[in-house]
């Protein structure tokens, strides 16, 4: 955590607005994109990531600063999150709004669009615990121990949902992806 950021949470502590503010702003743009991956709706994601500041904020006296800021705002939101799955068991699109992929800069290439289809999809069939571990790890980039402290679990067991979740993922996929080799078993 930054100096900043440490004398902002001190100031939002003190009931400074301007800090909260300035808290959010640093944040919200990654709870939004954690939300947003996990649910796969615009407006549940808005929801999720305002749920998640408004309890992060109520709660903000029992932070104490074990982990990075942003690590217990994750922590914080993916309970949103997650109580929010159990809750609603959506019907979920896995087609993406051409505005919204234009927007984040995405090809429309047919084959690119075919197989970002069948990743998305394949990601949102996953079980919402190793859902939740591989959306962390590889598409917000949370290092394990990071993840561990978020779902309060040990690190072995994120380190074997994630495991499970690629297993699942290569099946699911089959030929439409070749298995990176970053990821091996021995990682």
């Amino acid at each position: 955590m930054n100096g900043d950021e440490r004398h902002w949470i001190q100031r939002a502590r003190a009931g400074d607005a301007g800090a909260l503010r300035a808290l959010y702003e640093t944040h919200v743009d990654g709870i939004y994109r954690l939300a947003y991956r996990m649910g796969g709706n615009a407006m549940q994601a808005e929801d999720w990531t305002q749920e998640s500041f408004v309890r992060a904020f109520s709660r903000l006296e029992g932070y104490r600063g074990e982990a990075s800021f942003r690590t217990w705002l994750g922590a914080v939101a993916m309970s949103v999150i997650l109580t929010g799955l159990g809750r609603v068991r959506r019907d979920r699109s896995v087609l993406v709004p051409e505005s919204e992929s234009a927007a984040a800069g995405v090809s429309q290439e047919p084959a690119d669009v075919a197989l970002r289809l069948a990743v998305t999809q394949a990601i949102d069939e996953l079980p919402d615990l190793l859902r939740s571990a591989f959306v962390l790890h590889e598409v917000e980039g949370f290092p394990v121990a990071e993840i561990a402290a978020m779902l309060d679990a040990p690190v072995g067991t994120i380190k074997a949902r994630l495991f499970r979740a690629r297993e699942k993922l290569r099946a699911s996929l089959g030929e439409e992806i070749r298995p990176d080799p970053r990821h091996s078993e021995a990682q």
